[in-house]
């Protein structure tokens, strides 16, 4: 396949599945044997752990969004540089909402073969996500 339809599967992972939550998206631009190198805790790597870490994460932010802010692709890789955010309403990580938001940064590298994303690597601010959430205190020197 060309960069151009690897492209349009990475913004629809984006669009469609973290901001708009249509999970079965997944099942399209994933092949079966998809692997998460970089799966959260408790997170299988596979595509269903990956419905479940959306799920998850939308019940916790209701109102996720991930932007993509830069992108660029060859034949059979894609890597994006992203914001995620949302507004913590729904429990997170045994954590009770506090109704405060989050912005973080973060990036990701999808391998993709015939059409479809095959491996995904990547990286979030999770420190960053959890001090604006209120859930972790600032950490001095």
């Amino acid at each position: 396949m060309t960069k151009e339809a690897n492209l349009a599967a990475t913004e629809r992972w984006g669009a469609e599945v973290a901001s708009a939550g249509r999970y079965d998206v997944l099942d399209e631009i994933l092949a079966p044997s998809f692997v998460d190198h970089d799966p959260a805790p408790d997170q299988t790597p596979d595509i269903e752990g990956l419905k479940g870490f959306f799920r998850t994460m939308r019940m916790a932010f209701p109102d996720l969004k991930a932007e993509p802010v830069e992108i660029t692709a060859s034949d059979d890789h894609v890597a994006m540089r992203y914001t995620i955010s949302g507004t913590h309403q729904g429990k997170f990580q045994g954590v009770a909402p506090t109704g405060r938001s989050f912005k973080v940064a973060a990036l990701q590298l999808a391998r993709f073969e015939n059409g479809q994303c095959v491996e995904r690597w990547g990286s979030t601010d999770e420190l960053g996500m959890l001090k604006q959430l209120g859930i972790l205190a600032d950490v001095a020197g």
